[in-house]
């Protein structure tokens, strides 16, 4: 009888299932964006390089939307513009009255360029041009809809200029296909497939700023800084056209464990080549423009992770 039950627990023990893998959510943004193949990138990464971890990346609004998840603990992960993470960490702009305390930073991952779409032969061909035309300003809730209306009111144009429409990036690059609206704002990696995929079926032209209208966000929004889409960049595009960047930071819950917040951000910069095969923006997910461009505290794991390959961190970035 002994050795029948040692016979069956050994038989319970070969057939029981093993330890589930550790779930990461990473909130990104639309699938007609960066946020969202970067993120799956990223997931890769997580799955194939850290043990008994796997990630998803998820479809959601975008950096405003993904501060309240990271907060809430609804994601562990998520991808948002330098601006929004700012004023969450903050309690300012959107924020106001609404600090998100526990928002911390694993890394800055490259930057997005603001970029304003229409037609050619539109008639756009200045941002003032805007005024009294039907233009979409970026998803409810995303980062882009923050960096259309910051660029726009500091350069004298506000909603009441406009017909403002709030569509996500794959709905505004139809509405323009279509002619029922007159321009867009992406505010993301270059290039990006919804306009690429617009480009084909649609002459396009993107519409450039001033160095003063660049002065005028710059002095609003302090993490804006002057970006030049290269020539060739989309189909049709055969001239650089000036706008304007900000970074992208990769944020965590401060109660995220350390060691994982460590894995995380090891995994991101030393498997790098994996991420840029699956979208070009990763080319500029290094060290050196994480340390310059990240506006808030880091996560102490990924502290851990730059202090071991000697970055230098400054005082705003520490906790």
């Amino acid at each position: 009888m002994r050795i029948l039950k040692y016979a069956a627990a050994a038989t319970l023990l070969a057939t029981a299932p093993l330890a589930a893998a550790q779930q990461i959510s990473i909130a990104t943004g639309g699938t007609g964006g960066t946020y969202y193949p970067y993120g799956g990138g990223l997931a890769e990464l997580i799955g194939n390089h850290i043990e008994g971890a796997e990630a998803v990346a998820e479809v959601t609004g975008a950096s405003v939307e993904n501060m309240g998840l990271v907060w809430r603990g609804d994601s562990d992960l998520a991808l948002a513009l330098a601006d929004t993470v700012y004023q969450a960490y903050n309690g300012t702009g959107d924020f106001e009255g609404r600090q998100l305390e526990n928002i911390r930073a694993l890394a800055s991952i490259y930057p997005n360029a603001v970029q304003i779409v229409t037609l050619a032969g539109s008639g756009i061909e200045s941002l003032s041009d805007l005024e009294g035309k039907t233009v979409s300003v970026g998803a409810p809730g995303s980062g882009t809809e923050v960096n259309a209306q910051t660029l726009l009111e500091a350069n004298g144009i506000t909603y009441d200029d406009i017909d403002a429409r709030r569509l996500n990036f794959n709905e505004t690059a139809d509405a323009i296909r279509d002619g029922d609206i007159d321009a867009g704002f992406w505010s993301v990696g270059p290039p990006t497939s919804s306009i690429m995929n617009l480009a084909t079926t649609r002459d396009i032209q993107l519409v450039g700023l001033t160095d003063e209208e660049i002065a005028k966000a710059k002095a609003a929004e302090p993490v804006f800084a002057a970006y030049k889409l290269r020539a060739g960049l989309y189909e049709g595009m055969d001239e650089a056209v000036q706008s304007v960047g900000i970074p992208n930071v990769l944020v965590v819950s401060s109660e995220m464990d350390e060691e994982l917040a460590y894995e995380i951000t090891k995994v991101l910069f030393e498997y790098t080549d994996e991420l840029i095969a699956i979208h070009p923006a990763a080319n500029d997910t290094t060290v050196e423009f994480s340390v310059e461009s990240t506006p808030i505290a880091f996560h102490p794991g990924a502290l851990r992770y730059y202090e071991e390959v000697g970055a230098e961190i400054a005082d705003n970035q520490r906790p």
